[in-house]
């Protein structure tokens, strides 16, 4: 079965945030007298949410600490969020191509969904998103499959016919859970072979090798 849609991570998948997402907790830790972390740090820090990010950057500090500091990091963050954050170079190209097909796209992350929203707006003007969500109240972050077997109803499209791609082994993971072709990309935050033995179906590392995988998955 080829694919009819698409859901895709936003950090490290279509839009390389990790600079302000280090800027911005590297504040917020000198803010609260915590030591700071390089920014290649934040690679393994990031994909599971804020909350979690917050503790691996504050590793053992109490948890009234860990919520001042993440209450600075999000207002910091808030009013930073495009400084040095980009899509990725022939993504919303990849994108548009996809839609042209009649294939659905979609954006599910782990991030604020109010954050995300913005960052898909503004960064991937071109692309034509059934749907575009963040972390929610209630909602399980990936890589549980509630919101990704949710998105996929919503686009109106079964979970076999549904792509799922993104960067780190929580997006693997959350394919496979869902029962969804997973697609990992080498440009974000983690490696191949992370991805790889997380259940990747297809690992690429340009815009055009993901368009070629995504349009002959199932073929």
């Amino acid at each position: 079965m080829l694919l009819r849609a698409v859901l895709f991570d936003l950090d490290g998948t279509l839009v390389d945030s990790l600079g302000d997402i280090a800027t911005a907790m590297n504040h917020a830790l000198e803010q609260h007298g915590l030591p700071t972390h390089p920014e290649a740090a934040y690679l393994r820090f990031v994909g599971e949410g804020v909350a979690k990010l917050a503790e691996r950057a504050t590793g053992s500090a109490a948890p009234v600490l860990q919520g001042q500091v993440l209450a600075t990091y999000h207002a910091y963050y808030d009013a930073h969020l495009f400084d040095r954050t980009r899509a990725y170079p022939g993504v919303e190209d990849a994108l548009v191509a996809l839609a042209a097909d009649g294939v659905r796209l979609g954006v599910l992350s782990n991030k604020s969904d109010d954050f995300v929203k913005r960052l898909a707006a503004r960064l991937l003007p071109g692309v034509r998103f059934t749907a575009v969500y963040g972390e929610r109240p209630g909602i399980p972050r990936k890589p549980d499959p509630t919101a990704a077997l949710a998105l996929a109803a919503e686009l109106g499209v079964a979970p076999e016919a549904c792509g799922f791609v993104g960067d780190t082994s929580v997006d693997m993971d959350t394919a496979k859970a869902a029962g969804m072709y997973g697609v990992g990309v080498t440009w974000g935050f983690r490696t191949a072979a992370e991805l790889h033995a997380h259940g990747a179906r297809a690992v690429v590392s340009s815009a055009g090798e993901l368009l070629a995988a995504l349009r002959t998955a199932g073929a």
